[in-house]
């Protein structure tokens, strides 16, 4: 067989067991179909912004509380607040400035309508809460982005905000882009990427999860939640 085709080939079959890999990962079947909505750009923008807001809103209501509280893991194997929190930075780091990056060097076109991708739907639908009160498809978070025990929480607290802030201004910038065309490499393998709507809607999907784990975990420990900020409207649910 001739070089090349080995080589697209191999890197076929590598992506394949990324894929399979991730979801055996998170505990979810590998699916060969789904249904996939298209979004008006301005309006998904819009929507991602305001989850981003309320996301922010939360985590002030948390920044409220005894920061030995935030730190306290309510039973064995769960994790406090802080290391939510932290766990949410460990990827921002990363998706970020990958964001940022790639909104850069890409041409300024736009699109009206974005249509997401089959992995990057599959994926962030696999992440996004299924109620507002738990988390009950628990996954297993991969060890580089496993947060260590006892943090700073001001630190924590501090870099969580610019991150959301960062977000929000990159989502901005999403406007004067085409979500489509441009493609960002995922934590697990840089060979899969996600349109970067599709990779937008991941990173928020994943941040409103883990907000309910933290509101949960903050409540095992004896801080009042009825104030706490609603993450997702169970309209969309």
């Amino acid at each position: 067989m001739l070089p090349h085709l080995v080589s697209f080939w191999g890197q076929f079959a590598y992506k394949s067991w990324c894929r399979q890999r991730f979801c055996r990962l998170y505990g979810y079947k590998f699916v060969k179909k789904q249904v996939m909505n298209k979004f008006k750009s301005e309006d998904l923008i819009n929507q991602l912004q305001a989850d981003v807001k309320h996301i922010i809103a939360a985590a002030e209501h948390l920044q409220t509380a005894d920061p030995v509280k935030l730190n306290y893991c309510p039973e064995e194997g769960s994790w406090s607040v802080a290391q939510v929190l932290e766990h949410l930075n460990a990827y921002n780091r990363y998706y970020l400035p990958a964001i940022e990056k790639s909104m850069i060097h890409i041409s300024k076109d736009t699109s009206a309508w974005f249509v997401p991708g089959f992995w990057g739907n599959y994926f962030t639908k696999m992440m996004m809460p299924k109620n507002v009160y738990e988390i009950k498809n628990k996954m297993k978070a991969m060890k580089s982005y496993t947060p260590a025990k006892g943090l700073n929480v001001e630190a924590v607290l501090n870099e969580f905000f610019q991150h959301q802030n960062k977000l929000l201004q990159l989502l901005e910038v999403a406007r004067r882009r085409n979500m489509d065309s441009i493609r960002i490499p995922i934590t697990i393998s840089k060979l899969i990427r996600f349109k970067l709507g599709d990779t937008f809607r991941f990173i928020i999907a994943h941040e409103q999860r883990h907000m309910i784990q933290a509101r949960n975990a903050i409540k095992a420990v004896g801080v009042a939640t009825d104030k706490f900020p609603v993450i997702l409207e169970a309209a969309r649910l």
